[in-house]
């Protein structure tokens, strides 16, 4: 309603432009009314503005003063001079409101730049100074230069009268700064205040040199130029909406970039040395010549700024490629070289890739410090360098980890490539005056083929690599998997991640029963992974990918749940307790008490329908943290496991301080128990031992009758095994707890083996 108001304000007025009806009447009515009938709108869409647009709000509000003085001057202005035309306006009332109204102006356009620049830099005050210089050259030159220095029979103006076009040269000259500032951009905002702003100015200079000259009239055509600057102003405060925050200085950077940031300096900058050119040896107000030499001294140290920010972006170029340690180039240079080289890569000019990893690094570190591993990491490069051709390039990726990039090399070269480089590296370094050998694995990908891309080459490399380092085959090209590649680590812990937030995992259970009466005394919940392309996948096909990928806490958390979650289905009637295995990572987290209660809570079960498994290294590694949390563990009424028992080498000297519940003897040891009197006897001894501490013992892996059979001799207290049962889903396992066969139940089967 507003902006329709404004444009009707304008279209009443521009029909009384020209022939009017004469008396007081009616010029009252288009001078003081109609004319200034459309500033009101237009203030108030600046105050809506202002509101819609926090960022922006002390513009708007400041244009908005701005209309309001300025139609106040008009209306003062037009009363005072009569209806004839003659009247003496008064300055102080007059002049004053207009200077405000102008200074008000400038507040607008440097509130509506500040809300787009964050951070005024160096560079963007000299590019304003370059443009606020050569418009007020030329401003002096041509628009007060005739009237300052008039020709021969004309008087020199008063300074006074020409306060009007001097006000409108330094609001021309603060446009284009701050333009110079912004560069030329296509802001809808920016560049409708633009146009009503050139109106504005248009009608200031043509009013200026009509009343000096005496050829103004009022009423004509001239008074639309205001208006129509007016108009443009509602229609940018109608249009204004909020902006995005502007970043800091990274997206300033980004946007003053191209011709865009020099069209406005650079055009100044011309204008002033064509007002230098055209006033040489002519009379020209000294006040230009100053301000077009001032422009060019500001160009000058513009051009010096530039220089300094472009050798300071070449070297933060230059560190962002480069390692800080080594003086290599990092991974983003190697990515990037890696890019040109695979946009010309082909069947017949392939491309190979080398992922160097040291061997034994951690114990460089750990016993003589990273100062003397951050020495041997410097000599990699003077090592490796001198073998490699120009147009290669060897990076360190981070860590101990390094790439050579072979941009025309076939497979045959890569890999002889990398024997000869794996060779250098075995070669003693000196390291604090010791000489210190290490190991280097070496994984070879080539492009195009199997790698497309460079991320897919790093991974084949890092794949390769792995599988050197695991077969200590010190150098391992890599192949792929016809199978979808269960040796592809990255992809699967990946893949891990995501199933681990999804629904793809679940628990197979396996039953433990007792010997004494074949009673199912447990059920151990082994995790598998439903892998929607690779079928049901075992532990041993995501439990090193697990490893790797820092995620064997939040797995062994997943499984408790599952476990737990299917617990609660038997518990009401077969009080059957379920086993959970913990990892390293679990045995260390000083929470884990805590989140076991809280689960069990969760699921309405008691402590004792749990029993936790910890791995026999796991506990040896740190054995007061493992004493710790098997003992808040217990204090809550949970039962505790130890796994594996008998394949490490600490366990008698760490025994007796474990608050353990069970043992569970490792099949390993009880394989051979039938026809191996020696695997018999340790087996013996081990019950022995347990049960002088109190312990059960759990044997794992009873794969037969006989078996069953020669352990239940030998005083063993449960069994767990294929010849009880096989690992199952939930659903079978409960149909198994409700009638139960195995051979424990049939000891006449059990004789007879």
């Amino acid at each position: 309603m507003l902006l329709w108001l404004t444009a009707a304000s304008f279209l009443a007025y521009a029909s009384g432009v020209g022939p009017r009806p004469g008396g007081m009447t009616w010029d009252v009515t288009y001078d003081v009314v109609l004319y200034n009938l459309a500033y009101l709108p237009a203030a108030l869409l600046c105050l809506r503005a202002a509101g819609r647009v926090p960022r922006e709000g002390v513009a708007w509000r400041a244009l908005g003063v701005s209309l309001l003085l300025n139609a106040a001057a008009n209306v003062v202005r037009t009363l005072v001079a009569g209806a004839d035309g003659a009247g003496t306006s008064s300055v102080l009332a007059v002049d004053l409101l207009s200077l405000g109204a102008y200074l008000t102006m400038w507040i607008t356009l440097v509130g509506l730049v500040r809300a787009r620049v964050p951070r005024f830099h160096p560079s963007m005050w000299l590019d304003g100074i370059i443009g606020a210089f050569g418009t007020a050259a030329v401003g002096v030159a041509l628009l007060l230069g005739p009237y300052l220095i008039p020709g021969e029979g004309r008087v020199p103006l008063p300074l006074v009268q020409l306060a009007l076009p001097t006000t409108d040269v330094l609001l021309l000259a603060l446009l284009v700064a701050l333009g110079s500032i912004l560069g030329v951009r296509l802001d809808r905002t920016l560049l409708l205040m633009t146009a009503a702003l050139g109106c504005i100015l248009v009608g200031d200079v043509l009013l200026f040199s009509r009343t000096v000259d005496g050829s103004y009239v009022d009423g004509s055509a001239l008074e639309l130029t205001w208006l129509s600057g007016i108009v443009l102003v509602a229609l940018a405060a109608f249009l204004a909406r909020p902006r995005p925050v502007p970043v800091d200085d990274p997206g300033v950077a980004r946007t003053r970039l191209g011709w865009r940031l020099l069209a406005l300096p650079l055009t100044a900058n011309v204008a002033s040395l064509a007002v230098l050119a055209l006033g040489w040896g002519d009379s020209m107000p000294p006040a230009a010549a100053w301000l077009a030499i001032g422009c060019a001294l500001a160009t000058m140290a513009r051009t010096a700024i530039t220089f300094r920010e472009v050798r300071a972006f070449n070297e933060v170029q230059q560190q962002a490629r480069t390692d800080e340690l080594t003086g290599l180039p990092n991974r983003r240079a190697l990515l990037e070289r890696a890019g040109q080289v695979l946009a010309t890569a082909s069947a017949r000019r392939p491309a190979a890739l080398l992922l160097l990893d040291l061997d034994g690094f951690k114990e460089v570190n750990d016993s003589l410090g990273h100062t003397a591993g951050d020495q041997l990491l410097g000599q990699i490069g003077p090592r490796l360098l001198p073998a490699l051709a120009p147009d290669e390039v060897l990076a360190r990726l981070g860590g101990d980890e390094f790439a050579v990039l072979l941009p025309n090399a076939s497979l045959d070269q890569a890999q002889e490539r990398a024997d000869r480089l794996r060779k250098l590296m075995l070669q003693p370094f000196p390291v604090e005056d010791i000489r210190l050998h290490v190991g280097v694995s070496v994984g070879v990908a080539t492009a195009p083929v199997p790698a497309a891309t460079v991320q897919e080459m790093l991974r084949c490399a890092d794949v390769a690599m792995y599988a050197a380092k695991s077969a200590r085959e010190g150098v391992h090209v890599y192949v792929p998997d016809p199978h979808g590649g269960s040796g592809d680590r990255l992809r699967t812990m990946e893949e891990l991640r995501t199933a681990l937030d999804g629904d793809e995992l679940l628990v197979h259970l396996q039953p433990q029963v007792g010997f004494a009466d074949g009673r199912v005394v447990g059920v151990e919940a082994l995790v598998r992974w439903q892998h929607p392309v690779r079928g049901l996948l075992s532990p041993a096909d995501l439990l090193p990918a697990a490893e790797q990928a820092g995620l064997l806490r939040p797995l062994a958390d997943t499984v408790l749940e599952l476990a737990l979650t299917a617990a609660e289905l038997w518990w009401g009637t077969d009080p059957v307790p379920v086993s959970v295995n913990l990892s390293a990572a679990n045995v260390n987290d000083v929470d884990l008490p805590g989140k076991v209660a809280a689960a069990l809570d969760r699921h309405g079960l008691p402590a004792d329908a749990l029993t936790l498994e910890l791995v026999e290294d796991t506990l040896m590694a740190d054995p007061e943290r493992g004493r710790q949390i098997l003992g808040e563990l217990r204090r809550l009424g949970v039962r505790t496991s130890i796994d594996d028992y008998g394949t490490g080498y600490s366990s008698l000297a760490y025994l007796r301080h474990l608050p353990a519940d069970e043992l569970k003897l490792d099949r390993s040891l009880t394989a051979d128990v039938v026809g191996d009197r020696r695997a018999a006897a340790i087996v013996r001894h081990t019950v022995a031992l347990a049960h002088d501490l109190g312990l059960r013992l759990v044997v794992e892996g009873v794969e037969d009758a006989a078996s069953c059979a020669a352990l239940a001799r030998l005083g063993c207290d449960v069994a767990q095994g294929y010849a009880i049962a096989r690992p199952m889903p939930v659903p079978d396992f409960l149909r198994w707890l409700a009638s139960p066969e195995h051979p424990l139940l049939d000891p006449e089967r059990l004789v007879r083996r």
